[in-house]
């Protein structure tokens, strides 16, 4: 167990608290995943520096008319209870109100659940849908970069725990003619991990008759959370309808290489769920859009 436990009040003090400890301490905010792993002995950690009282890095706010923004060490309960984020962005109100149980939303952070790196946390599904941005504050500075470019592979994220800072994260809020959904299949509704989950965006023509854009995301279908993008290539300025829906659904499943788990599910069924929860999710995200 680490010998210490430091509470920075600021961004450059947190920074500075990392590298003073030469690479044996460790960020910690929620702890939900971390301290499970330090127990189990995935993880040796000297020295927690724990981020929970830098006020610059909590909250939600609206940036401009379009875009949001959500600090990374905000809850699960205050995302999804957040009313801008229930009307701006309800594929990740939806999502956070499915991770783990009210214990666990309560104290588990949106950024957690981001550099925990897998490849179906939820949180992070629902914001690549949204196309969002994180913040990355170094020892050199702060630089925004697509949220794709935050995960390495499962369990690993390129963001330094004993370095570096995850601050926040943007995207464009869902507007006018616009809706998102998010679905998700497990063996139980709570304190279960994800068979297959899945979140879409999409916006309609002013009429609500055509596609004009869609984004789907969908794990665990690939090392990291993972966009449909041949689907939603078929579904540009394509009719909304059922049959399109369900296209989509089956164009998703083409792409997507999930892999068989024995206490979850076999590929081959997560392969054929790729195309109902997708096509679910559509329909859900249509049907808000009208």
């Amino acid at each position: 167990m680490a010998s210490s436990y430091l509470l920075p009040t600021t961004l450059d003090e947190a920074l500075s608290m990392l590298a003073s400890c030469g690479g044996s301490g460790r960020v910690i905010a929620g702890g939900t995943d971390l301290m499970v792993q330090v127990k189990e002995g995935q993880r040796a950690v000297e020295t927690f520096v724990d981020i929970t009282r830098i006020p610059e890095l909590n909250g939600i706010r609206m940036l401009d008319e379009d875009t949001l923004w959500i600090g990374a060490t905000t809850t699960h309960r205050q995302v999804w209870e957040s009313p801008l984020i229930q009307g701006g962005a309800g594929v990740l109100a939806q999502a956070c109100r499915r991770v783990g149980a009210l214990q666990i939303q309560n104290v588990g952070t949106l950024g957690g659940n981001v550099v925990n790196a897998m490849p179906a946390a939820d949180g992070s599904i629902a914001l690549t849908a949204l196309s969002a941005e994180a913040e990355v504050a170094t020892p050199a500075g702060r630089s925004w970069l697509p949220l794709a470019d935050v995960f390495a592979r499962p369990g690993v994220c390129k963001i330094e725990p004993t370095a570096q800072l995850l601050v926040a994260f943007r995207f464009r809020r869902v507007g006018e003619h616009a809706g998102s959904a998010f679905q998700r299949l497990a063996r139980r509704r709570a304190l279960a991990l994800p068979v297959l989950n899945c979140g879409v965006v999409v916006q309609l023509d002013a009429a609500g008759e055509r596609i004009e854009r869609a984004a789907i995301a969908l794990g665990p279908v690939a090392p990291v959370p993972w966009r449909a993008e041949f689907a939603e290539a078929f579904l540009a300025g394509a009719p909304a309808t059922a049959e399109t829906l369900a296209e989509a659904g089956r164009r998703a499943m083409e792409g997507a290489d999930p892999r068989s788990n024995p206490l979850r599910a076999s590929r081959e069924y997560r392969r054929e769920m790729i195309a109902v929860l997708t096509r679910r999710a559509l329909e859900q995200a249509v049907a808000t859009a009208r």
